[in-house]
C-alpha cells in the first residue's frame, strides 16, 4: 500500500541553488537587485519595529559558523551562514548560506532557501543603498578591492542604482580580477584591472574593500584616501578581521548598521568604545545626515544585519508565484490529531 500524500499543512516552499540560479535569470540580476534594494530600504524605514540582537556566533581557527534572527513581529527570519577563509583553497565555497521565514502567527515556516547566493545579492543591495545617502552624487568610478564572489554583484548594484560607469579592479590573486573582468564583459561598465590597491583607489569616487583573510589586515592606509570619498567597508565581519588603517577611521564620518554588532566584528573594533558613529537607518529615516559636504569623507562599516537577510526573505517569498521557481517539500509533520505524532508514525509503517 502506498504511504498517504502529506497533507497541504505539512508542505514548505523551498528554493534551491538551482531555482534561485533560474529566479535571478529570469528576472535579471540588476533589476532583482534594484529590488531587493528598495525592500531593504523599506524596512529600515520601519527600523524600530524589529526585534535587533547580534549574530549568534561559533568562532574556531578555521572561520566562524553564525545564526542571524529577527522579527517584525508578524514574520520571523534567520539565515544560518558560515565564514572560512581558507576553504577557497580546499575546494570549497567561503561562505554557504540557507535561510527561513516563518509566520508569528503559528510558527509555521513559510519559505526554506538557498541563501548562498542570495546573501550575495542582499549584501551588494544594502551597499547601493548606503551609497545613495552617503557617496558623492557625482561618483561615477568605484575601486573594487577584492574581487572574489561577492565582486559582480557589487558592480551590477552601483551601476544599476548609482550609475557607476567605471569600476577598478585588485585583488592580490590575479586571476580574481581576470574572472571578475570576463564576467563583466558585457555589462556595460569600463573596466581596469589594476596592479595593485594603490593603482585601483586612483581616481575613484567610492572604495569597496572585500577581502577574506582572517585578520588585521591593512587594505587601505590613510594616503590612499583623499578628500569627498565614500568607503564601503565590507570584509570585516568578525572580531580581529578589519581591512582600514585606523588612522583612516579618525578622518571619516561612520556609518554602521547595528552598532553593538558593529563594535564587534566591523571597522569599529580598533577604536573606543564610545567613538561616535551614526545608525543608517536614522538617515534614511530623514533623523540625521549622512553626507553634508562635497569634501567628507564617509564610511559604511557594514558587516551585514540580519534585518536585511529578513528584507531578503521577504521580497524572495514575494517572488515565487511572479517566477514559479521552487518547489514544495513536505518538511512539517501533520498528524490527522495534533495531539497523536507517535501514531501518524505508528500507521505509516502499515503503508510501506
Amino acid at each position: 500500500m502506498a504511504a498517504p500524500n502529506p497533507s497541504a499543512l505539512a508542505m514548505v516552499p523551498f528554493v534551491s541553488v538551482q531555482d534561485m540560479m533560474r529566479i535571478v535569470n529570469a528576472i535579471g540580476p540588476r533589476q532583482m537587485l534594484r529590488e531587493i534594494c528598495a525592500y531593504i530600504e523599506a524596512d529600515f524605514l520601519r527600523w524600530e519595529t524589529f526585534d535587533k540582537t547580534p549574530r549568534i556566533p561559533a568562532h574556531s581557527e578555521e572561520g566562524v559558523i553564525e545564526l542571524m534572527p529577527t522579527t517584525d513581529g508578524e514574520h520571523y527570519g534567520f539565515k544560518y551562514v558560515n565564514g572560512h577563509p581558507a576553504n577557497m583553497a580546499r575546494g570549497y565555497q567561503t561562505v554557504t548560506a540557507f535561510g527561513v521565514l516563518a509566520k508569528v502567527s503559528n510558527g509555521y515556516p513559510v519559505l526554506f532557501t538557498e541563501m548562498t547566493i542570495l546573501t550575495a545579492l542582499r549584501t551588494a543591495a544594502t551597499s547601493a543603498m548606503a551609497a545613495k545617502y552617503l557617496a558623492p552624487k557625482s561618483a561615477r568610478t568605484m575601486a573594487m578591492i577584492g574581487n572574489g564572489a561577492q565582486c559582480e554583484f557589487q558592480a551590477l548594484a552601483f551601476q544599476e542604482v548609482l550609475g557607476i560607469d567605471t569600476v577598478h579592479l585588485f585583488d592580490i590573486a590575479p586571476k580574481a580580477s581576470e574572472k571578475a573582468a570576463r564576467n563583466l564583459a558585457d555589462a556595460g561598465l569600463k573596466l581596469r584591472i589594476c596592479a595593485s590597491a594603490e593603482e585601483a583607489v586612483a581616481g575613484a569616487d567610492i572604495i569597496t574593500t572585500c577581502t577574506a583573510d582572517k585578520q588585521n589586515a591593512t587594505v587601505l592606509t590613510d594616503n590612499m584616501v583623499g578628500a569627498g570619498v565614500h568607503i564601503n567597508a565590507i570584509g570585516g565581519d568578525c572580531p580581529g578581521k578589519t581591512e582600514l588603517h585606523r588612522d583612516i577611521l579618525h578622518r571619516a564620518d561612520i556609518f554602521v548598521e547595528y552598532p553593538a554588532q558593529t563594535r564587534i566584528e566591523g571597522e569599529i573594533q580598533a577604536l573606543a568604545a564610545d567613538h561616535p558613529v551614526t545608525e543608517l537607518w536614522q538617515v534614511i529615516a530623514g533623523q540625521k545626515t549622512g553626507r553634508s559636504t562635497e569634501r567628507q569623507i564617509t564610511l559604511f562599516d557594514s558587516v551585514g544585519f540580519a534585518i536585511e537577510d529578513f528584507s531578503a526573505l521577504r521580497y524572495l517569498r514575494d517572488q515565487l508565484e511572479r517566477t514559479g521557481h521552487f518547489v514544495q517539500l513536505d518538511l512539517l509533520a501533520d498528524p490527522d490529531d495534533p495531539r497523536d505524532l507517535f501514531g501518524m508514525v505508528n500507521r505509516a509503517k502499515e503503508s510501506v
